[in-house]
Parts: C-alpha cells; structure tokens; sequence
C-alpha cells in the first residue's frame, strides 16, 4: 500500500476536522468562489473546505489518497443535498485520471503538502487548472510555534527515521520552495504570492479530550505514540503534547480555541 494512503487511512481525520469547519469556511469565503466555477479539492479529507465551495454554488472535485474520507466526504455531501459535489480517491502526485485544464480553482488546505514527491504535486495541480485559473495552498509552517507544526515537530521526535528520499511535508510552508516548485512547473515568481494567515482550531470540550483526538485519530501522532510506547517513552511524549495544548488553548472553560499559523499560497496561472 501506498504509505501516504495507509498513514491517512490509520485513524479517522473527520475527528480532526469537526474543529476546522468555522475556518474551513471561512478560508473559501475569501477565494471568490461562485456559481459556474469548476473547483478541484485536493487532499480534501472529508470536505472541510469542499463542501463551502458547494454550497456558494460551484462544481467541486473533491480528490483524496484516504478511502474512508471519500466515503465520509459522499455522505457528507448526500446529507447536505449537494448535487454539485462528489469525492473520489486519487493521489496527489499522480492525477491520472483528471484531463488537462479542467479547473478554475484548485484548492488545496493542509492536504496536498503531505503527498510525496512535491515537485510532480505542483505539476500535475498547474496541469489541471485552466489557463487564468488559480491554485491556493493552505501550508504548515517548519519551526512555527503555534500547534500544528509543533505536534508534528514533537511527533517526527519520537517516530522512527523516515526512509531514504523522503521530503517532509514542512517544506510547503516555505516560501523558496514554493516558488522552486512551481516555478519547475512553468509558472513565474511574480504569479505566486505567499503570506502567513491564521486557522482556529475550535470545539467544545477539554484539552485532554482534543489531545487525544490526535492521539487516536490523527495518522503522525498514532504513529508517534506507538514508537513511543514501544521505545518506552509513550509517558514523555503525552506529557510534552499535554503541556504543548495547555499552552496553545485561547478558550475558556470548556471550549476549545487553538491558532494555527500557516502560509497562504496563491498561484496565478
């Protein structure tokens, strides 16, 4: 099995995700989407940012490598009456089955930035967007204090080396990069803009109780806990995450408030 496919098919994002809605949304209402826009979701998990685009009354694609955010993604999508949205399995890298120029909007949050090979991800997204079109990326940042690129930071601490080859997913949220990349697809510096924003993570509940969504749910950290209990260091890790969440929750009792900065990409095509 691809290893990207297995690490999101290990737990159950959508538990994630029911945190992300408000800024999911909130980050579609900024890119103009509107009726008559065909729009490609890319690494959509189960329709985070998919199922806005929708409702403002654009055809969506949503594509992801995890066969059980698919199946969630339809249901979410049949449940809400959206005709106009289907999700389908497929892997960042390699967009087969999807012909050239298709989209007016690939939209890519938190998704695309985890498949391998960055430099044919950029490619085949430039591919498949129309002539005028646009790709926006939303990036983890590398070395970012606030949470998400420190549990990762913290998670990559206790995981077994990644094997030989292996380009982290970080890289997206630098800017270099992204111009590198994009750049290799035939797009120019000056079509590509990159600028820091701010995604709240938001649900009632207790630290403890949004810890262990990651713990439990969240591919990088299950796989982080279970080298950590088998190296013997499953109480360092909870406690560092534990202390991590305390410090990063904004809410009050009760409810559950974390920024998450990350870097903005938009592409000009």
């Amino acid at each position: 099995m691809n290893p990207n496919k297995a690490l999101w098919e290990k737990g159950d994002f959508t538990k994630l995700a029911a945190a992300m809605r408000d800024s999911g949304a909130a980050f579609v209402e900024g890119l103009g989407v509107g009726p008559g826009m065909a729009v490609l979701d890319l690494g959509c998990g189960d329709g985070t940012t998919a199922l806005p685009s929708a409702r403002l009354g654009a055809d969506v694609l949503g594509v992801d490598i995890a066969s059980n955010l698919v199946a969630a993604g339809n249901a979410r999508a049949a449940e809400a009456g959206l005709t106009n949205l289907r999700f389908q399995e497929g892997d960042a890298s390699a967009l087969t089955d999807l012909e050239d120029e298709r989209f007016d909007l690939v939209v890519s949050v938190f998704g695309a930035m985890f498949a391998p090979r960055p430099f044919d991800v950029a490619l085949e997204m430039v591919r498949v967007t129309k002539p005028g079109g646009r790709i926006v990326m939303g990036n983890w940042i590398p070395g970012d204090p606030t949470l998400v690129a420190q549990v990762l930071k913290i998670a990559s601490a206790y995981s077994p080396p990644p094997p030989e080859g292996f380009v982290s997913p970080m890289t997206w949220g630098v800017p270099a990069n992204v111009v590198e990349r994009f750049g290799a697809a035939g797009i120019p510096a000056d079509h590509i803009s990159c600028e820091p924003q701010t995604y709240l993570f938001s649900r009632p509940g207790t630290v403890t109780e949004f810890l262990d969504t990651f713990r439990n749910f969240y591919g990088p950290t299950m796989n982080a806990y279970e080298a950590a209990a088998k190296d013997g260091r499953a109480e360092e890790l909870h406690a560092e995450l534990l202390a991590l969440f305390e410090a990063q929750n904004q809410g009050e009792r009760g409810q559950i408030v974390v920024p998450a900065t990350f870097l903005k990409v938009v592409v000009r095509k």
